[in-house]
């Protein structure tokens, strides 16, 4: 078993956003399903697809994912799932987000870990390798 916790940065470019609005009341925040397709490159070579459901309000906002990411890291090939989030209060910003447990597979069966968006086009995964 291996205990060691690694960090690692990886860049990523948005390939495509398809945004559709399912509530947009009179009043409060608008909702909408978004389907992102991400380019990772760094450490974390690959490419992602997150299902993001959002709530866009004129001074707050927040994001709710599910990313499965099929990549290479440390030489070992495989796909992961990462559940993650953020919210805005004006410009107080913040992002969450984990590995699903269990959801390697092949080379990264066994990653688990935390990863959030350190800036605008940055993942930051802090992970470890159970296997």
């Amino acid at each position: 078993m291996n205990d060691t916790t690694t960090t690692v940065q990886a860049e990523f470019e948005i390939d495509s956003w398809d945004e559709v609005p399912y509530e947009e009341p009179s009043e409060g925040p608008k909702l909408t399903r978004i389907v992102i397709r991400k380019t990772y490159r760094g450490a974390l070579r690959g490419t992602g697809v997150a299902e993001v459901l959002t709530a866009q309000g004129a001074a707050g906002a927040g994001y709710v994912a599910s990313e499965r990411i099929e990549a290479t890291l440390e030489g070992k090939q495989g796909t992961f799932v990462i559940q993650h989030g953020g919210l805005a209060d004006g410009d107080d910003q913040s992002t969450f987000g984990t590995v699903v447990p269990h959801s390697g597979t092949a080379g990264l069966a066994g990653l688990s870990g935390h990863a959030t968006e350190a800036a605008h086009g940055v993942l930051t995964l802090v992970y470890t390798f159970d296997s």
